[in-house]
């Protein structure tokens, strides 16, 4: 996405519209928006329907809900917007044919049964990358033909009516719309936070049962599964290459897979000198990692993007200096610290591009 000029509002503007143009709350109350979204563009359809009395005007609300219905990100409002259009005009021009069949031939058995294997066609190929254009058409087939004895002047108001919706639909789309982005990022930064209390509860030896534990590992997953599907459209919004996300959710994964590792061997309970090493010789490391995460977890949030500045490096005991019973502990603990750097790094290389 390339950069705008920036519009500055007035101050009493700006304290107004602030839970509007707030990234953060727009994310958080995505829904609401969306809803307020669906009920002014419903009310808009009926307005000009009723307004200009234009037969059959209820299609047009109707249409409208099959078309904005559904919550869609900034980056795939265009494409869908195309496919709507083309499912829209195939529908129409399909509908309008088996009015014109109907009332030439007088044959509702065949009418039925052209309108069946119609919409077994769509259904075929709703199974696949043309799905949305294949069902939009079979619904505005529906709408326009009913089952073929409509008037054909019926079907054209009603034709008329569907693009009106459609019309009415995608000028509503673009009115604040969810980007992609915005969850990406959130996400993200919900990810590093819940990372960095995971660490600190390690290596402060607080202790959590198996159940609890398990239960943070699979939401930090499930993360990462809700990031990966938005990818492609932050990609589209942002210009940021696939390759850069790619490498920016394997440093993310790694570190996740490092928690586990780091709260396996971690101290036994009984190795009191071990639990002490951790908490004193390794609070510096420690500290860094912690830095690490929240600092860019705030950035992604915040938009402070001062908070991914690099942190003076931390010397890790090497060698004789670590307990033999600590070596695999300090060996992870310091491969978080530098995959932690690293996805720092990766983040403020495209932080312009996604601090919109």
């Amino acid at each position: 996405m390339t950069a705008s000029p920036t519009l500055r509002l007035p101050a009493a503007l700006r304290t107004l519209f602030r839970p509007l143009l707030d990234p953060y709350r727009r994310y958080r109350h995505a829904k609401l928006i969306h809803a307020a979204r669906v009920a002014l563009s419903v009310l808009v359809s009926i307005a000009l329907s009723t307004g200009l009395d234009i037969p059959h005007g209820e299609w047009s609300s109707i249409t409208v809900l099959i078309v904005i219905g559904g919550l869609q990100h900034h980056g795939n409002i265009r494409k869908k917007a195309a496919e709507r259009a083309l499912g829209t005009t195939i529908g129409a021009v399909a509908g309008l044919a088996l009015i014109v069949l109907q009332s030439t031939l007088q044959w509702p058995l065949l009418t039925y049964l052209v309108i069946s294997v119609l919409c077994g066609i769509c259904a075929y190929y709703a199974i696949g990358k043309a799905g949305y254009i294949a069902l939009l058409s079979a619904i505005t087939i529906l709408i326009v033909a009913g089952h073929g004895d409509n008037e054909i002047v019926d079907g054209l108001w009603r034709a008329v009516n569907v693009i009106v919706g459609i019309g009415i639909a995608l000028a509503f789309s673009f009115a604040l719309p969810l980007y992609a982005t915005y969850s990406w990022r959130y996400k993200l930064a919900d990810a590093l936070r819940a990372c960095a209390v995971v660490h600190a509860r390690i290596v402060a030896d607080k202790t959590v049962s198996d159940t609890a534990h398990l239960k943070e590992m699979a939401a930090l997953n499930a993360l990462l599964v809700q990031m990966r599907s938005l990818m492609p459209w932050v990609s589209k919004e942002t210009d940021i290459t696939m390759a850069q996300l790619d490498a920016i959710q394997r440093s993310l994964r790694l570190v996740i897979s490092s928690l586990e590792m780091l709260a396996s061997v971690k101290p036994a309970d009984g190795d009191v000198d071990g639990r002490r090493y951790v908490q004193t010789t390794l609070r510096g490391l420690n500290r860094r990692i912690h830095g690490l995460l929240i600092g860019p977890s705030r950035a992604l949030k915040f938009g402070t993007l001062a908070r991914l500045h690099p942190l003076p490096a931390i010397s890790v005991p090497q060698g004789a200096e670590v307990p033999a019973q600590l070596s695999g502990f300090v060996s992870i603990d310091d491969k978080i610290a530098r995959e932690c750097d690293l996805m720092r790094q990766r983040l403020q290389d495209v932080s312009m591009q996604w601090n919109i």
